[in-house]
Order: structure tokens, then sequence, then C-alpha cells
């Protein structure tokens, strides 16, 4: 049987870094949420995409822009390191798959 951490997220690109042969995106996802008064309301939620391969980054790079609504699949995987003597943890999402959805002019009722 085979083991697995995944993630799966839809949501807008917003900030997009290379750093080194890595790319970082990071993507809004949008979560309802009610207030005091009831009311629902938009409660975003940014996550930090890193993209190892190299089309995939291309493809990014080339084809996509901030406030594109993207379909983004990968594996989770931990990590930790020591600074200062503190060992400080972290979560890389890792994507297998990057797909546009739709550009902001192409919103059909949201």
């Amino acid at each position: 049987m085979k083991n697995i951490a995944e993630f799966q997220i839809i949501g807008r690109i917003g900030k997009m870094a290379e750093v080194g042969k890595v790319l970082k995106v990071d993507v809004a996802a949008n979560y309802g949420k009610k207030d005091q008064a009831g009311v629902w309301r938009d409660d975003p939620y940014w996550n930090s995409i890193t993209i190892f391969d190299e089309q995939t980054r291309l493809y990014i790079q080339q084809r996509l822009t901030k406030g594109d609504l993207v379909f983004t699949r990968g594996r989770i995987r931990q990590t930790s390191y020591q600074k200062d003597g503190k060992t400080i943890y972290g979560v890389d999402l890792i994507a297998t798959e990057f797909t546009r959805l739709a550009r902001p002019s192409e919103d059909v009722g949201e």
C-alpha cells in the first residue's frame, strides 16, 4: 500500500519569486466565515507552493499572472532546521500539478 501526504488547492495567484532553481508561488484559497452579525465574509488564506519541475516553472512564469485562478496539487513535506539553538519546523507544499482555471476577466458567478 502506498503512503501519501497530499494537498489540493484552488485559489488565486499572488506573488511569484524565483529562489535558486525553485519557484515559489503564493496562492490564496478563500474560505467563507460568518462574522459576528451572521453575515458570510471571505476569509482568504495564503499558501506558499514550491515548484521544482523545470517545465512547470516555465509554464507558470511564461503563461500565468497575478490574479489567475489556478488548481494545484502535490505532496506535503515536513521540514526542520536548527537556528540559534532552537529547532524551527515548517511544511513545504511541493506542486506536482499546476493548471490555470480562469483569468480574472473570465470569472463568472463569483
